[in-house]
């Protein structure tokens, strides 16, 4: 499967957010990923609905938008989904999972199931019809900065490995928290295909976000 690159927006350079739209459309990246956090599914509160439909028509780069929040059946009126953009909503997170992502598809967008660390893959076993991808958390969600929960790796496996078996060979499976230089790489031999980049990557200071990007191609593979 292709291995694709979805940097966390929430770690960008808000007062230069142009200019770095420009660099990572020139790195091919192929999707953006927008935290939407409520301050009630996690605790902390993060970008919305504004900032979705302006980057819509900033970049054609497609959204991966990422739902932190609760009860995002009653919401997903609220957001600007385009063709092509994924959007995840957390298994914990609505009474009626399954409606929340076939609303997903049904307005033109890419339903996707977050699981968090805690969350067992035997969630998966009735869902697998209604999803384009599996975001595994491998951290809890919220914060940025966050040290990798390590028995996540062995987690990316079995789900890619329950995905297959079932023949849906065609599921991404994304990964998000603490995805490092080297930790892409272990979540890429583990079966992911979908890094979310932050702080411990391309956003990192201690190089530029093109020499980010391209070490973190170079990780993947």
């Amino acid at each position: 499967m292709k291995r694709m690159i979805s940097p966390s927006l929430m770690c960008a350079d808000f007062m230069n957010l142009g200019d770095e739209l420009k660099k990572l459309e020139k790195g091919n990246i192929e999707y953006l990923h927008v935290d939407i956090m409520d301050g009630v599914y996690v605790p902390n509160y993060t970008l919305g609905t504004d900032f979705v439909k302006r980057l819509h028509a900033a970049t054609d780069i497609p959204l991966d938008i990422h739902l932190m929040i609760d009860e995002p059946t009653a919401k997903l009126d609220w957001f600007e989904l385009c063709e092509g953009d994924y959007v995840s909503v957390h298994y914990e997170s609505c009474t009626h999972i399954q409606r929340a992502l076939n609303l997903i598809r049904e307005r033109g967008a890419r339903p996707m199931l977050a699981l968090n660390p805690g969350t067992p893959l035997t969630v998966l076993e009735e869902l697998m019809p209604y999803i384009d991808g599996v975001l595994i958390m491998t951290v809890n969600p919220g914060f940025s900065g966050q040290k990798l929960v390590t028995s996540t790796l062995g987690k990316i496996t079995r789900c890619r490995e329950l995905l297959d078996r079932n023949g849906y060979t065609e599921v991404d499976i994304e990964c998000d928290g603490n995805v490092s230089f080297e930790n892409a790489k272990l979540m890429k031999e583990a079966g992911a295909n979908i890094f979310v980049a932050g702080t411990s990557s391309i956003y990192s200071k201690a190089d530029t976000l093109e020499n980010n990007l391209a070490r973190l191609r170079a990780a993947i593979g």
